[in-house]
């Protein structure tokens, strides 16, 4: 004798499935807030840090505004992309240089208008000792010279701190080239320190 097993409602199917989908939607919705916190905290704590990147970059105090306003704008649309637990400011600086390559650039700015000094423009919130200080100051200065490609890996690596991996993947490039241009810049550095000593010579 066969049993006769009660028909299953195709919708019921879909219903779980649709219950499913639901929880995840909730669950990405959720974490998108938390990143957007985080974010929206890790902004104003790095401010500073991407306005003096956008200078070095343009040479330019309107267009470092600019610059630092559409990063801001960028990294909240973005938060669901943000991973938790990685390093914020790497991430905000990436952000920076991709609109500076991608939008700002292609404008072709005219330098020399609105520069910004260096003093102006390295602003420590006291946690960074006097020589590290006095050293930054004089390297920024003098990095305002350098093509755009040096300028960016010094200023990364000397004034920020990153290490020549996070250079590299933040500017997506072999980590040998980050070497190269550093070695570069630091020749062309060099050059110009010895020129300035020999020119104040009596």
């Amino acid at each position: 004798m066969s049993v006769a097993y009660p028909a299953v409602p195709a919708y019921s199917q879909a219903k779980r499935s649709r219950v499913s989908s639901d929880r995840v939607s909730r669950s990405d919705a959720e974490a998108t807030i938390a990143n957007e916190q985080e974010i929206r905290a890790g902004l104003s704590q790095n401010l500073t840090r991407l306005w003096r990147y956008a200078v070095v970059l343009s040479h330019q105090r309107d267009v470092a505004d600019d610059l630092v306003q559409a990063t801001c704008v960028r990294a909240l649309e973005r938060a669901g992309q943000f991973t938790p637990g990685t390093r914020l400011d790497r991430w905000l600086f990436s952000i920076l240089h991709s609109i500076w390559l991608n939008e700002v650039r292609s404008r072709r700015v005219r330098m020399g208008q609105g520069f910004v000094d260096a003093d102006e423009t390295l602003v420590f919130d006291g946690a960074r000792d006097t020589e590290t200080h006095i050293f930054a100051n004089q390297v920024l200065r003098q990095v305002q010279a350098l093509p755009e490609a040096q300028r960016t890996v010094v200023f990364l690596a000397y004034v920020e701190e990153l290490s020549y991996r996070e250079v590299a993947d933040l500017l997506e490039i072999p980590i040998g080239t980050v070497m190269s241009r550093l070695a570069a810049a630091r020749a062309k550095l060099a050059s110009a320190g010895s020129d300035k000593m020999e020119g104040s010579a009596p």
